[in-house]
């Protein structure tokens, strides 16, 4: 069945905007790279990680059953792919992986591959197949591959002032500011040496201080991100996957750290979410010593089914990928002893292929320090407090998706 020219919805509420709104505009995007993709396709050699991909999905009947039927879903439903095979989407993933996001006023695509597979991925058969763990595995050496990429100086196309795809053109930086942050726009690409390098770009000293730094009762906000969601009295054992998503601590935490996932028990969680234009760094929320720093792997483009067709990555599912996407943990014994232990989780997803941890155990961090930064791509993030430590939170729910990032460094709760 050949893509229908109209898409069933004309608008989809996609936060942070890392894809836009209007169904329309990914639906262009996807057309215009698989043409790129075919072109390129017919010259140059597939990368040898696509090429793994492929013959995971080939090789497993179960996979390559789901992954068939999740495309045939999606454009049976009236979306507009781009591709209606499994090689033809291969010839995509390794197209954009010497992809670099240009500006665009209307309808910025911060995550290409999520553009890809928006759809799919929350048909029926996709929510299996965006679990699987061998995929998953080879999805991160796909993303690996794409940072490398980024990392390096051809990803720096788009890094220039030139109107309408310059990061740095006038209508980008009314959206960035970009001279709050490190740079020089008198330099090549302003400095950069990467499109990494631009997407981890620094605040100027002072752009962002930290609110009471010398009141340890003031917690702030560890990144520049507009609030999601608050919960009290979480459960260690939760049902993170219905509709509610409650937070399950041992799944966040995983089930080798049970222990320091039991202190949480009862407390409070704060999670917010990033913009495709906001900070990308973190930075501690209190003052003390790093008592555990660990990565997490997991999925990339799982959605929780109990929220129907929710593409986008960081829409309706950010509850649920606390639990299953790949994360950073860091967690601080507060020089405040009534405080204890916070634990922040930072959730990379979608095209996120990096949570980089500066902060290491042992390290002795002061109240708005930095921890470490996302690489690249879709994020939110959250900091679990222990049973009776909050007194109040500033920002106040019910929340709703055009709210303001809070700054990073700024007061968000007050302990007791």
């Amino acid at each position: 069945m050949a893509d229908k020219p109209d898409e069933p919805r004309g608008e989809r509420r996609r936060l942070g905007e890392w894809l836009p709104r209007k169904e329309a505009h990914v639906a262009k995007f996807r057309t215009e790279i698989a043409a790129k993709a075919r072109a390129r396709a017919a010259t140059a050699p597939r990368a040898s990680v696509v090429d793994d991909l492929a013959a995971l999905v080939n090789g497993d009947p179960v996979l390559r059953m789901d992954m068939t039927r999740a495309i045939r879903e999606a454009r049976d439903a009236g979306y507009v792919l781009g591709y209606s095979t499994i090689d033809e989407l291969m010839t995509i993933i390794d197209y954009l992986l010497t992809y670099a996001p240009p500006f665009s006023e209307t309808s910025l695509i911060h995550c290409p591959l999520n553009a890809v597979l928006d759809w799919p991925m929350c048909m029926p058969s996709g929510y299996a197949l965006f679990r699987d763990p061998a995929l998953n595995t080879q999805l991160k050496r796909v993303l690996n591959t794409w940072c490398g990429f980024l990392d390096g100086p051809y990803s720096r196309e788009h890094l220039n002032a030139e109107q309408p795809s310059g990061w740095f053109c006038p209508a980008a930086d009314k959206r960035i500011g970009m001279l709050q942050f490190v740079c020089d726009p008198q330099k090549p690409y302003w400095g950069f040496e990467s499109w990494n390098a631009f997407f981890t770009r620094r605040f100027l000293p002072d752009a962002r201080p930290v609110d009471q730094s010398d009141n340890p009762k003031v917690i702030v906000s560890a990144c520049e991100a507009a609030p999601y969601n608050i919960q009290e009295d979480v459960k260690l054992h939760d049902t993170f996957w219905i509709k509610s998503q409650p937070y399950s601590l041992q799944d966040m935490f995983t089930s080798s750290q049970a222990e320091l996932a039991g202190r949480f028990i009862g407390g409070s969680v704060y999670q917010a979410f990033l913009s495709a234009y906001n900070y990308h760094r973190w930075h501690a929320p209190v003052s003390g010593v790093i008592s555990k720093a660990y990565t997490v792997d997991g999925s990339y483009y799982s959605d929780a089914d109990s929220e129907g067709e929710d593409p986008g990555g960081l829409n309706d599912s950010q509850g649920y990928i606390t639990a299953v996407a790949a994360r950073a943990v860091i967690v601080i014994d507060c020089d405040d002893p009534a405080i204890g232990q916070v634990g922040c989780v930072f959730v990379g997803m979608a095209d996120v292929s990096s949570c980089v941890i500066e902060a290491l155990p042992g390290q002795r961090v002061a109240k708005g320090d930095e921890l470490g930064y996302f690489q690249y791509g879709g994020s939110t993030y959250c900091l679990v407090f222990e049973p009776g430590v909050i007194r109040s939170f500033v920002p106040k729910p019910p929340f709703d998706d055009d709210r303001l990032p809070i700054k990073v460094n700024t007061h968000i709760a007050t302990a007791q």
